[in-house]
Parts: structure tokens; C-alpha cells; sequence
């Protein structure tokens, strides 16, 4: 089994990926710590973060036995040689990027491309997406998870942008192998106390409620 398999079963096994859009890189490692603890071990950090690519080598050299560190929102071919070179372990992008994932699988690691309609989605598909993002999860509902894998059964779909507690277990009940989540599980307000404590405790309940969605689905 090769190592982007290991870490794609990775991601799927949790079923959470924590989406880390900051304005700082300073907490990156308690953040990932605490989330952890909590059982969300794959961890987005988006381009749009100062310093994410330092961030994303960091986390990956210190703690990268333990977590799954990707970047997000990778936009060019650039970005993604930058990311891979930091040691990011998945990219994940908010468009169809056909280079983007041509690079991860060259690179041995998983790629993530956004996607919203049908022929993006198909798109995606016959370009050898591990996963696809629907993106923006206010548009791409439950409803609609459940109405795009009709014509498409095998899609990995996850959902980013209207993710939380409540919305989580629809996602999953729709379809859905994964979610994205952002300011729901990594508070701001919370990393700005440095209360890690909180962060533990909202990945444990958002890992509680996906376990029980997939059991129901």
C-alpha cells in the first residue's frame, strides 16, 4: 500500500479535516496538538494563512507522525511545488486545477480539487481526484450531495463553508465521506486566549457526531 493511499484511508477514517484559515501561523502546533487530542488528525493550511508554507514545514518536520498536514486554497503551480517541497501530505484547492493534482500524484500524496457543478465534478473525476471538495457548502447542501452522487455513485465528496455540528451529520447522511471544517471547530476567539482545551473539545465533538452519522448512514 502506497503512502497516499495510507493517507487518504487516514482522512477517511476520521472523516474530519480541520481547515486552518488564520490570521497568524504563530499557533499552528498548539492547534494541531489540541486537535489531536481530539481525534481530528488532518489538518489544511491554507495559502491565504501568513506564513503558511514555513507553518506547513514546521508542522510537518515537527509533528508529522502525527498529523496529516496539507495545504489549502492552492491556486497556481507554484503554490503546489512550494507546498510539496514544505512537506504538505495532500493539496487541496477551491477549483478544478488539473496541474494541481498531476503535481500531488507525481509527488506521491493526495489531491483535493474544489468543485461545485456536475461537469466540474465529472471533470475531477476522469482527472484522478483522491477527493473532491463541493465548494461553497451554502450552495452545495446536503440536498444537492445527495442529488450530484445520483449520476456519480463513487465521487469522495466532502463539503467545506457550511460545515458544524448540526449541518455535519446531514453531510454524512447525504453522502458525504468527510467534512471540512473551519472556524466551527478551530474558534477564533479561542486561539486568540490560547484556550487549546476548547479546540480539543470541539474536535471530539465533531469526531463524535461524524462516528455516529456514517454508523446511521
Amino acid at each position: 500500500m502506497t503512502d497516499r493511499v495510507k493517507d487518504l484511508e487516514r482522512v477517511l477514517a476520521s472523516g474530519v479535516i480541520a481547515v486552518l484559515r488564520l490570521d497568524s501561523s504563530r499557533d499552528i502546533l498548539e492547534i494541531a496538538r489540541a486537535l489531536v487530542r481530539g481525534g481530528v488528525d488532518a489538518v489544511e493550511i491554507t495559502l491565504t494563512v501568513p506564513g503558511a508554507i514555513e507553518a506547513i514545514e514546521l508542522a510537518a518536520r515537527t509533528i508529522g507522525d502525527d498529523v496529516l498536514v496539507g495545504a489549502g486554497t492552492v491556486l497556481r503551480r507554484e503554490d503546489a511545488g512550494r507546498a510539496i517541497a514544505a512537506g504538505a501530505r495532500f493539496l487541496v484547492a477551491p477549483t478544478v486545477h488539473v496541474d494541481m493534482i498531476r503535481l500531488a500524484h507525481d509527488a506521491g500524496i493526495n489531491a483535493v480539487p474544489g468543485a461545485l457543478s456536475p461537469t466540474e465534478i465529472d471533470l475531477a473525476l476522469q482527472s484522478g481526484a483522491d477527493l473532491i471538495k463541493l465548494f461553497p457548502g451554502r450552495v452545495a447542501t446536503p440536498g444537492y450531495f445527495k442529488d450530484v452522487l445520483g449520476p456519480f455513485p463513487g465521487a469522495r465528496l466532502l463539503p467545506t463553508g457550511n460545515v458544524d455540528l448540526t449541518t455535519a451529520p446531514e453531510y454524512f447522511r447525504a453522502g458525504a465521506v468527510a467534512v471540512g471544517v473551519g472556524k466551527a471547530l478551530v474558534d477564533p476567539d479561542a486561539v486568540r486566549v490560547g484556550d487549546w482545551d476548547h479546540v480539543e473539545g470541539r474536535a471530539r465533538a465533531f469526531r463524535t457526531v461524524a462516528d455516529q452519522a456514517r454508523e446511521e448512514a
